[in-house]
């Protein structure tokens, strides 16, 4: 570590003491970001930390719709995140007005929102989501009611396929990074490296892909893994084996590298980087600090209908089923 980034992260560290605040990156954001935060996670495990956190100030470092949980689910903190025009290409997908139409098409189903998705949105739903308890929760949810999953498309045939339920409906959103790691980078990748382990995130567009060539014998069923974020932390921790391909965004390649030092992990597609997840730099999250700029608001209305959606996102796994 030079001394200027000693320096800067000495600084981080003191206008954060000074301010109250609690800093969470996501494990898409640039090294440097990931090293200096509070803490570091998937979305789930960030949305839970800021329903928790006794700090009176959170900064989120990640994008938009990220730091919009934030503040729904902690209404009475400061809510900043270091750059406000940090989107998300997946959640631009859909709209709350085009939730409602695919409503009323579908009346009486259960609307399960995966949380890259704006305020607005999730207001118009029942239950939010992640990638690593989507299953989770529409197994919650009662087998004979129909279910809009939305908006991307890669992870509603994923539950579908796993939990076996033909009642989804699937919005047909992508990520433009996960939809652009191909079918074609994972064969590509596997035919190089036939004794690596694979891990595959469910919103990429090989991971139909990765379980047909396990079906064929191309991949060994127990060396490839669809994980999310947290599920690939938790696997990286296990694995003995000597290189593990990751198809995700390649942010997560740090945190894997430091849970796992021993294995190398490479990216299925080096290209596959979030330009909104990148826009949060070191000199930006130092100016959010000292300026406490770029304050996250949601209109209370919003934020209210809001919170049930993702509060029952988060109290699965808990023994009372959703949508009884």
């Amino acid at each position: 570590m030079t001394e200027t980034m000693v320096d800067w992260r000495a600084e981080v560290r003191h206008l954060a003491r000074q301010r109250d605040a609690v800093i969470l990156a996501h494990n898409y954001q640039e090294p440097e970001i990931q090293d200096v935060a509070d803490h570091v996670g998937d979305s789930l495990a960030l949305s839970r930390i800021a329903a928790t956190s006794d700090a009176s100030t959170i900064v989120f470092a990640g994008v938009h719709f990220m730091a919009e949980t934030a503040k729904i689910l902690a209404p009475d903190k400061t809510v900043l995140i270091p750059d406000a025009a940090a989107g998300c290409s997946l959640a631009d997908t859909i709209n709350a007005e085009q939730l409602r139409a695919w409503k009323a098409e579908h009346p009486g189903a259960v609307v399960v929102a995966y949380v890259n998705t704006s305020a607005e949105v999730k207001a118009e739903s029942d239950i939010c989501c992640t990638s690593s308890n989507a299953v989770d929760v529409v197994e919650s949810l009662p087998a004979d009611r129909e279910v809009l999953f939305l908006p991307d498309m890669f992870l509603g045939a994923h539950v579908r396929r796993v939990t076996g339920r033909e009642n989804i409906h699937v919005w047909t959103g992508e990520c433009h990074v996960h939809a652009g790691i191909t079918p074609a980078d994972l064969r590509e990748r596997v035919a190089a490296e036939p004794e690596a382990e694979v891990m595959v995130h469910p919103e990429c567009g090989c991971t139909t892909s990765a379980l047909w060539l396990v079906a064929n014998g191309d991949l060994p069923a127990e060396r490839t893994h669809v994980l999310s974020t947290g599920g690939m932390l938790e696997q990286a921790r296990r694995t003995t084996a000597r290189k593990v391909l990751v198809a995700t965004e390649t942010g997560m390649l740090h945190q894997l590298r430091k849970a796992n030092p021993r294995t190398e992990f490479e990216a299925v597609n080096s290209r596959a980087v979030c330009p909104y997840m990148k826009m949060i730099t070191p000199e930006k999250l130092l100016r959010c600090l000292r300026d406490g700029v770029e304050e996250v608001t949601v209109d209370p209305e919003i934020a209210a209908r809001a919170r049930r959606a993702v509060e029952r996102m988060v109290a699965i796994g808990s023994p009372s089923p959703v949508g009884e």
